[in-house]
This record gives structure tokens, C-alpha cells and sequence, in this order.
């Protein structure tokens, strides 16, 4: 199959050819306390299988403190000496705890072009159970804290981590009503009470790295002549969150020339990409001052389809000397949490499965019925997915 073409549902070839710029469904965070009944078509809207699988949030008490006191750090830490960074580091887990550079593979390369640093923002060490955290290494691993060189950054992360799940659970209790009044059997507080009680939050603070003078040159070479679909993930390859629900804090940019002092997004085009189940390539507009929420596909299992992950990626600024830095929380199950749909049978499956087929993903994003089938545990569901996409 070429790179940017699909099979559509009366089996044509669709080759999206352009970029269509849409914005997010967007709630205030007063409206959360509102009954859900009010806020059901918004959440169709954003999560539903026509919806984009994001919604902002706006004027969140506390969050642009808290985003200033942490983003900037991200930056601090990733320009530590390496052999500072590598005490921070943490194999066993896949390097999904501590600083990770250069680990994960981008198109069949080692991916250098950020690094990140993963922590849970809940517990420092989930649990007590040292057989279970050798098992599960990638979830239990206690915190690794850069408090030698960034003593700021661990009370900073969790600020803002631990505002994010708030924030996040809020949601989840309308997103609970909106599926249990669509989807029979469907348990009125699931991914609610999933978000309140898992210990496996995680995360992700992330630094795009700057180019250079001579590398944005050369990328806008190559870009120009890509296909929209490859030239849009030069920052972020294109994939699913397969958690329940991911928070993202709005990213700050940096200009590396002036010494990492914060600017606008110097280009419009930069940014979050999402393709849609129309065989779109949308560039998301988001508000000013927003956290956003994205819908993983952990939550698309448990509701038997009523919500939605779309295949989402990072495009670069084209500008030289721009960094970028954000942090996304990956709210998950525990390791044992039963993957099964509110009813079991074909035709549960496939309306779990129905947004998240070749036709309406791009290359690189395995089908979820590739990954998944109903008698899995969360543990396993991972393994497939981080199997399949590594």
C-alpha cells in the first residue's frame, strides 16, 4: 500500500492529498460540574466515532502555574551533561522509567530527535511487591528524580501531573454517563472508578530537540517532497495512545538562540496532527491556555466502541533553533485489568474494532484487532501493542 493511501469502505483507494485545519471541542472547566446530560453531545462530538478522539479544557485553576513552574525544566534537563543524564536512566524497564534519548526506533532509526522523562505523578513506588515490580518493570519501577542536578523538577512534575488526572477524572465521569445511556451492559462509573483507583499513572515530560541552520534546510528539502502524510510526523510518528485517557499540557516553545527563552509557535503548521476516520488530515487548533484530552484505546475496548482513539503526530517547526517542551499523562489500568468490552461475541468485537481498521489509520499504526482480543489482560494488551509498534 503506498504511503498515504487507504482502502475506504466500499474498498476504494483514499490518498488524502491535503491538510484541513479543524478545533477541538472545547469545554470550560465550570462545566464540568454541570450535569452530564448538558455536556453528552460535546462528548460525542470529541469522542465519538466521527469526533477528532481530543477535547480542550480552558481555564483550569492552577494550570498555567503549575505549566510554567515544569515545562522550562524540560528543557534544563535535557541539556545536562550525558554522563549526568545517564545516571538517570533506567534499562530494565525499557527505559520507561527515568531519562530516555535515542531509545525508542522512528522509522526504523533510533529516534534522537527528543527525550523525555518518565515518572508517575501519583506514587513514587506503586507498589511493594518486588516480584511483581520485576514483572512489570515498565509500569512498577519506583521514580527515578534528577534531585542531584533539578532538585525543582520533582515537586513540579507532580503539581502538575497530579492536576492533569484531576482534571482528568472529571471528565471520565461524563464520559461514564454519555456510554452507559449508549451501550447496554456498560458500568455506570467504569472508566471513572479505572482512573480513580489504578496505581499506573505515567508521565511523559518531553524536549524536542532544536535544529540547526543546515538540518531545518535539509528537512524542508525532504519534506516538500513527501507525501503529507510522512512530511506531517517529523517530530512524533504517527500512533494510538493505548492507555484509557492521555492528558496533554499545551506545548511551550523555546527559542534556542536567545538561550531557551519561550516564544509563540513560530509556525502555524507546527504541531498536533490527527487523522480521522474520514480519511482526513486535520491540524488541531486548540485554545490558549488549555489542557487537552485524548481518548487511548484501553477506554475504546471498555465501552464497547462509544469512545474513540484516533492516530495522532508531532510535525516540527520549520524554523531553525526551536525547541519544544510539554508533558502528556498516560492514565492507564492496572497490569491485571480485564480487556473485554461490556458484552462479549463477534459483533461486540467488531464494534470496538470498527474506527480503528487499515482503512482509517496511517501507515505504521497497527489494527487494534491485531493487538487485541477480548480474554487479555491490560499487561498483555501492552506487551502486544509496544511488540507491535517496536
Amino acid at each position: 500500500m503506498a504511503a498515504t493511501e487507504a482502502t475506504g469502505a466500499a474498498g476504494k483507494a483514499v490518498t488524502p492529498t491535503e491538510v484541513v485545519t479543524k478545533a477541538a471541542v472545547v469545554l470550560d472547566y465550570a462545566d464540568l460540574s454541570k450535569p452530564t446530560e448538558e455536556l453528552k453531545d460535546r462528548i460525542e462530538a470529541a469522542f465519538g466515532y466521527d469526533g477528532l478522539g481530543i477535547i480542550a479544557i480552558t481555564n483550569v485553576p492552577g494550570y498555567l502555574e503549575k505549566r510554567e513552574a515544569l515545562l522550562p525544566r524540560a528543557r534544563e534537563l535535557a541539556h545536562l551533561p550525558a554522563e549526568a543524564l545517564k545516571q538517570y536512566e533506567h534499562e530494565a524497564s525499557h527505559y520507561s522509567v527515568g531519562w530516555s534519548h535515542g531509545k525508542e526506533i522512528f522509522e526504523g532509526k533510533p529516534d534522537f530527535a527528543k527525550g523525555s522523562f518518565y515518572a508517575n505523578p501519583l506514587h513514587d513506588k506503586p507498589v511493594d511487591d518486588e516480584e511483581l515490580i520485576k514483572k512489570y518493570p515498565a509500569f512498577l519501577e519506583p521514580n527515578i528524580w534528577p534531585t542531584e542536578h533539578i532538585p525543582a523538577l520533582e515537586g513540579a512534575f507532580k503539581d502538575l501531573g497530579n492536576l492533569i488526572v484531576s482534571v482528568g477524572r472529571q471528565l471520565a465521569v461524563h464520559c461514564d454517563g454519555f456510554v452507559a445511556g449508549k451501550v447496554p451492559g456498560y458500568p455506570a462509573d467504569r472508566l471513572s472508578k479505572l482512573l480513580k483507583e489504578s496505581r499506573m499513572c505515567k508521565a511523559r515530560l518531553l524536549y524536542y530537540f532544536p535544529r540547526s541552520e543546515e538540518e531545518a534546510k535539509a528537512a524542508a528539502e525532504k519534506e516538500a517532497s513527501l507525501p503529507p502524510m510522512d512530511a506531517i510526523s517529523s517530530w512524533c510518528g504517527w500512533h494510538n495512545d493505548h492507555g484509557s485517557l492521555t492528558g496533554l499540557c499545551q506545548a511551550m516553545y523555546t527559542d534556542e538562540a536567545a538561550g531557551g527563552k519561550e516564544i509563540p509557535n513560530p509556525d502555524p503548521s507546527a504541531g498536533l496532527y490527527i487523522r480521522s476516520r474520514q480519511h482526513e488530515l486535520v491540524k488541531l487548533q486548540l485554545p490558549p491556555g488549555c489542557l487537552a484530552f485524548q481518548i487511548g484505546e484501553s477506554a475504546q475496548i471498555h465501552t464497547g466502541g462509544a469512545l474513540q482513539a484516533t492516530p495522532h503526530s508531532v510535525r516540527a517547526a520549520g524554523q531553525a533553533n526551536v525547541g519544544r517542551a510539554t508533558l502528556a499523562v498516560f492514565m492507564e489500568p492496572e497490569w491485571d485489568e480485564p480487556m473485554a468490552p461490556p458484552s462479549t461475541g463477534e459483533e461486540a468485537v467488531a464494534k470496538v474494532t470498527q474506527g480503528a481498521k487499515g482503512e482509517t489509520l496511517p501507515p505504521g499504526v497497527p489494527a487494534l484487532d491485531s493487538r487485541w482480543n477480548p480474554t487479555m489482560d491490560f499487561g498483555e494488551f501492552t506487551h502486544a501493542t509496544l511488540s507491535a509498534y517496536y
